[in-house]
């Protein structure tokens, strides 16, 4: 494992029209594939629609086939009524196991909050399906103003300041990563019913 990069799930979470994390999902999987320690797979749930009933669907298997072939995970989420999108809840509880004892950060973007409301519940939800959530996250607060559709950081300051803290959350990625990944080839880390 030392030698190999590490798989980086980088998953979109809004699937609204009009959404603005596209352009945040870019940044960081640039962000991510400029770091030598990832390969990045980008799930962009609009672009891949889980079915109300999960029972078993091609879709819903394939998701979870990426989420268990993930070593960390990125969710990029929005604020939506000081919470996370329904998308994104739906996601998560299509699939279980694969959570287990996975790293998972955040970035997360907003009005005056920048979406760190919506950080903290998710933490409690993925505490619950025994995935490890890193405390260090990128927060865009009003965002539209400050990034381009390209995802590329038009304000220096916000930039600077965003880049420096996407660092620090891929290195708690990578060491989480590394070490998780060992832990559940050495063990595997089965969930109860």
């Amino acid at each position: 494992m030392n030698d190999q990069p590490l798989r980086l799930a980088l998953i979109i979470a809004s699937t609204r029209q009009g959404r603005f994390g596209t352009a945040i999902g870019r940044w960081t999987a640039r962000v991510a594939n400029g770091r030598p320690d990832f390969t990045t797979d980008v799930i962009d749930l609009a672009s891949l629609p889980l079915p109300a009933d999960l029972g078993g669907s091609a879709t819903a298997t394939g998701f979870a086939d990426r989420i268990g072939d993930a070593d960390a995970i990125v969710i990029v989420t929005c604020e939506y009524n000081h919470g996370y999108p329904a998308s994104l809840k739906l996601a998560i509880d299509t699939v279980r196991q694969e959570w287990a004892a996975k790293p998972v950060g955040f970035v997360s973007y907003g009005g005056i909050a920048g979406g760190l409301r919506a950080v903290e519940q998710l933490r409690q939800v993925l505490a619950e399906l025994h995935a490890v959530t890193v405390r260090d996250t990128v927060s865009f607060h009003f965002p539209h103003d400050r990034v381009d559709p390209d995802g590329h950081v038009t304000d220096p300051a916000t930039a600077k300041a965003a880049e420096a803290a996407a660092h620090t959350l891929f290195d708690r990625l990578t060491w989480w990563g590394t070490a998780l990944h060992a832990a559940r080839a050495a063990r595997p880390y089965v969930l109860a019913g």
